[in-house]
């Protein structure tokens, strides 16, 4: 790679990963309270299934509608039915922006840290609506990241180049010198490429990423930790 300057990290899955609340017995308690039974052991096979609805055209504005319909296709894959089933995927999409319900991944702290201490600046670009400034103050990250840019905030969503472009504005950085780093190709990776930056994928299965080798021919490290990034970037 070349010298950097600037890392921007993608925020969910990427820094912090969802606490019970977000899982499978936590979304049956969800759906319980809103008179729906619900089967908690189908929870990954309807977030896989969900996955989906998330890639909409690059120039896709932001709209709650998107993450409550997420979130219903999730509850209706677990077995959820009735009038009430909208609201409840309304809460849930609310919910999800509350740093409470979330932890963070080990390494990160210390990965931050290092990449600070280097003097490299740090981003963080998020298709959320969670509040950035709280996530920075919630997990003790102050400090350590000079600017922030959430898709709620700014309008349009990854992939789009003008979030990417946002960031590196605010981190008053060339994007030929700085990083993205998250876990989905289209989003995080392709659209890091298309807006002149570089990219990691974080990919933190045991299993090889389908798209490891692709990505390596285009310059692209594949890592399963952020401990592996500063030696990459610093």
């Amino acid at each position: 790679m070349t010298q950097t300057r600037a890392v921007l990290f993608d925020v969910d899955f990427t820094l912090i990963y969802p606490g019970p609340t977000f899982r499978g017995e936590g979304y049956r308690i969800f759906c319980e309270r809103y008179g729906m039974d619900v089967d908690a052991t189908l929870f990954d096979e309807a977030v896989a299934s969900a996955a989906p609805l998330l890639d909409g055209p690059d120039d896709t504005p932001y709209d709650a509608e998107i993450f409550v319909r997420y979130t219903r296709h999730i509850i209706e894959r677990m077995g959820g039915r009735g009038r009430r089933i909208d609201d409840c995927a309304r809460e849930m999409y609310a919910e999800w922006a509350a740093c409470q319900h979330f932890e963070l991944y080990d390494e990160v702290p210390a990965a931050l840290r290092t990449l600070a201490e280097a003097g490299i600046r740090i981003g963080l670009i998020s298709n959320s609506h969670r509040c950035l400034a709280s996530f920075q103050s919630h997990f003790d990250l102050q400090g350590l990241i000079t600017a922030t840019v959430s898709s709620s905030e700014h309008g349009l969503m990854k992939p789009h180049p003008s979030i990417f472009a946002a960031a590196l504005q605010l981190v008053d950085v060339q994007a030929a010198a700085a990083v993205m780093v998250g876990d989905s190709v289209r989003q995080d990776v392709e659209g890091a490429l298309n807006a002149g930056l570089q990219a990691v994928l974080l990919h933190r299965g045991d299993d090889e990423h389908p798209r490891a080798r692709e990505l390596s021919s285009r310059g692209v490290p594949v890592i399963r930790s952020l401990a592996e990034l500063p030696g990459l970037v610093i």
